[in-house]
């Protein structure tokens, strides 16, 4: 990680603060529920996909709810971060034109208030487990180590699309497909062995999100710290994209200016 970037996160805390509030402020205004929906929304989803998928297609899965919500809450934490973050730095133009601001604060707060969004799904969460009497064990405790990973992770994938969206505009459309197929492509709501066991097993290993998810789900539904191997593959892949992120932001933010 650059110098530049810590002393600067640190320099500017209090306006990086102020976006991250703004932020969630924008996104809840003129809303009745307000952040309330924060929590109807992942449960009204479960309820919606336990039917669809444990009924109709019987997926034989234990704890289905819980098995859902675990990977469900890390996905959509990752697509509302990098979405958000896909049009920070050309929603903020007129203020990048005025005044001097350190350009990955927009990318870096996205990130930071989607936070907010998980910390509730999470509440969610737990309130299904105890409604459908399933254990919440100590190891749940450790899940503030998955969301670091998952921060370094959307952060980073974060900077290299909203440096993608400057010069091209098109990506907003193409992400959102993108997106869509990614989340067909990762045992959210079906099990694993759908992959594993035929030609598209390899898609697992490569897939960053699918690796989270086992994670949340050893510490949700097997009350087991994740060994060293998996930590150690979260933040790679988590240090790794956001290293190719800030590389990839410093390399172009000097164009921003030009075409935005």
């Amino acid at each position: 990680m650059k110098p530049n970037l810590t002393t600067g996160l640190l320099k500017y805390r209090y306006l990086l603060y102020e976006l991250v509030v703004r932020d969630i402020k924008i996104r809840y205004r003129r809303s009745v529920l307000g952040l309330l929906w924060t929590l109807l929304n992942p449960v009204l989803m479960m309820t919606v996909m336990t039917a669809i998928f444990s009924k109709l297609f019987r997926f034989d899965i234990p704890h289905f709810p819980i098995y859902f919500f675990a990977g469900n809450i890390v996905f959509t934490f990752m697509t509302e971060a990098t979405t958000n973050s896909l049009y920070s730095v050309v929603g903020n133009a007129s203020l990048i034109k005025k005044v001097y601001i350190p350009k990955y604060l927009f990318p870096v707060s996205k990130a930071l208030s989607s936070l907010v969004n998980l910390f509730f799904a999470y509440i969610a969460m737990i309130i299904i487990m105890l409604v459908t009497r399933v254990s919440v064990g100590a190891a749940m405790l450790m899940s503030p180590l998955l969301v670091f990973y998952l921060l370094l992770f959307t952060t980073g994938l974060g900077l290299i699309l909203s440096t993608l969206m400057v010069f091209f505009r098109d990506i907003a459309h193409l992400y959102g497909v993108f997106t869509l197929a990614w989340m067909y492509f990762t045992p959210i709501f079906y099990p694993n062995t759908l992959l594993s066991q035929n030609k598209f097993g390899w898609v697992l290993k490569i897939n960053p999100m699918y690796h989270f998810i086992e994670y949340m789900r050893m510490l949700v539904l097997q009350d087991r710290v994740p060994g060293p191997s998996a930590n150690l593959s979260c933040f790679l892949i988590g240090l790794g994209f956001l290293l190719v992120g800030l590389y990839f932001f410093y390399k172009k933010q000097d164009k921003f200016i030009l075409n935005i």
